[in-house]
């Protein structure tokens, strides 16, 4: 008999560790394990330095030149313009395609 119940007993323990397991797996990932990753789009000739620095490839002082340049000849028509501030280039562009606006 007590044979019987040690079998039931492991039996009954691989039964919940298999269900326990099964639903970690299909869970929905909690909003601590998500990586949201939310990029703003940035007008160049609306933009500050704080927002000009968030652009991948642009530190503090290619964002002065971006302002100094926009100060200088005066707002940006298109955003290939962005090529003529010294330092800027296509794969800048390319980096940052779908979040400059002019």
């Amino acid at each position: 008999m007590k044979v019987l119940s040690l079998k039931a007993l492991v039996c009954a323990l691989l039964t919940t560790t298999l269900l326990f397991n099964a639903n970690l797996a299909i869970a929905k990932p909690t909003v601590a394990n998500e990586t949201a990753i939310v990029l703003q789009v940035v007008h160049l000739n609306e933009s500050t330095l704080d927002d000009l620095v968030t652009l991948k490839g642009i530190g503090h002082k290619k964002a002065q030149a971006i302002l100094a340049y926009r100060k200088q000849v005066g707002a940006f028509k298109y955003i290939t313009d962005l090529t003529k501030v010294k330092g800027i280039g296509e794969k800048i562009l390319i980096d940052n395609q779908g979040r400059l606006k002019i």
